[in-house]
């Protein structure tokens, strides 16, 4: 059990004839009892935000931050479609609250899929009293399996600390960047907190997750991330923030771990550290210049220990920089030292670099700064997945 895992969830996904290829494709996750409990979200920061983005906000604020279900679809992203989509996102949510009995504003909702294209609405809700009917506790595989798009595997995780339990399932496998991914989330808990709580422990939880996953460097219409919390697990203590706290941060690295091993077309899923930049913010920016550099990408896809182009990505990422000082590594392999090649054994790079999983540093000793992404290569399967649309 995932979503479900923590008590007062229940879930449940059906076909609802969105996807053109048919499958499930349409998603809930809510309160056994329907009743609203504390919760929160973040989301994308792309300025062509969905309709489903803004509805889930402006239900969000309505509530004081409390909600009863989360209702998500996949096929179709509900994304530049206009006052009409936001009527069509409006009418999912109002569709559920009526199986529900609980009010349209206490229901959130999330689309994934095409942009530009008006949601089929009408097979949403035709298909919801089977959705809502369907719930139940150990629902959550049909639930990850209706939201997934070029995923190839449903992406689902759970973490226990203490007496609080936190579930989670998403999907996303491209467009992953700056912030958040093209990516859905839906994380409950038992724990008691309030929504304040729960807003600081998610935000804090996707920094270094989501927020540190690079695939592309594109960024999604669609990105959100939710969190619900039953309260189930009794009154809060001392230790329930702290653990709280631990296990939202778990279940997002776990999921943003999946996310970046089934990214489109990736062969190798790598771990980026910048170390000894001048500050905090260089650090993150050297980091994200070279995972979404498409000329190093291409090199790990080659296993090509190329670190120059890792060296030229830093050197041009607009932050403090010496190339007297620039360290590269690939694994325990030092490539570089002090901005020129250093000897060391190419056999034993070569099989590093064959690998499915790389780590790869970058020290620029002048300072404290260091920052972590997690990013992928660049294949040809990457292009063939996105040159066209169907």
């Amino acid at each position: 059990m995932t979503v479900t895992a923590p008590r007062g969830f229940v879930a449940a996904g059906v076909a609802a004839g969105i996807k053109p290829a048919g499958g499930l494709d349409l998603a809930l996750v809510a309160t056994a009892d329907a009743r609203a409990v504390p919760g929160a979200a973040v989301f994308t920061s792309n300025r062509m935000t969905a309709a489903p983005v803004l509805v889930t906000r402006s239900h969000l604020d309505a509530t004081g931050g409390r909600a009863a279900a989360v209702v998500l679809n996949s096929g179709n992203a509900n994304a530049a479609t206009g006052a009409r989509g936001r009527d069509h996102a409006e009418t999912m949510c109002a569709a559920v609250a009526t199986e529900l009995a609980c009010r349209p504003e206490e229901v959130l909702v999330c689309s994934t899929g095409l942009i530009g294209i008006p949601l089929p609405v009408e097979r949403v809700t035709a298909a919801t009293p089977a959705l809502v009917g369907a719930r139940r506790g150990d629902g959550e595989d049909d639930a990850a399996e209706a939201i997934r798009t070029t995923d190839t595997y449903r992406k689902e995780s759970v973490a226990r600390r203490g007496r609080v339990t936190v579930g989670g399932m998403a999907k996303g496998a491209a467009m992953l960047a700056p912030d958040l991914a093209t990516m859905l989330a839906v994380l409950t808990t038992d724990a008691d907190a309030t929504p304040e709580t729960l807003q600081e422990v998610l935000r804090t939880g996707a920094a270094d997750s989501f927020n540190a996953l690079v695939v592309d460097g594109c960024t999604s219409t669609n990105d959100t991330v939710i969190l619900l919390a039953s309260g189930a697990a009794g009154p809060a203590d001392a230790r329930t923030r702290s653990d709280l706290a631990d296990a939202v941060a778990q279940v997002c690295a776990d999921l943003a771990g999946l996310m970046a091993g089934d990214a489109e077309g990736a062969t190798k899923v790598v771990r980026l550290r910048v170390r000894g930049a001048a500050s905090a913010a260089d650090a993150r920016v050297a980091a994200r210049a070279v995972a979404t550099s498409q000329l190093t990408k291409c090199s790990w896809y080659g296993a090509d220990p190329y670190w120059g182009r890792i060296a030229s990505d830093l050197g041009s990422a607009g932050i403090a920089f010496d190339p007297d000082r620039v360290t590269v590594a690939y694994g325990p392999h030092t490539v570089a030292r002090g901005g020129v090649a250093v000897p060391h054994d190419a056999d034993a790079l070569a099989r590093y670099m064959d690998q499915r999983h790389l780590e790869i540093t970058a020290e620029l000793g002048l300072g404290s700064g260091r920052a972590t992404v997690l990013t992928n290569d660049l294949s040809h399967a990457y292009v063939d997945e996105n040159m066209r649309t169907s």
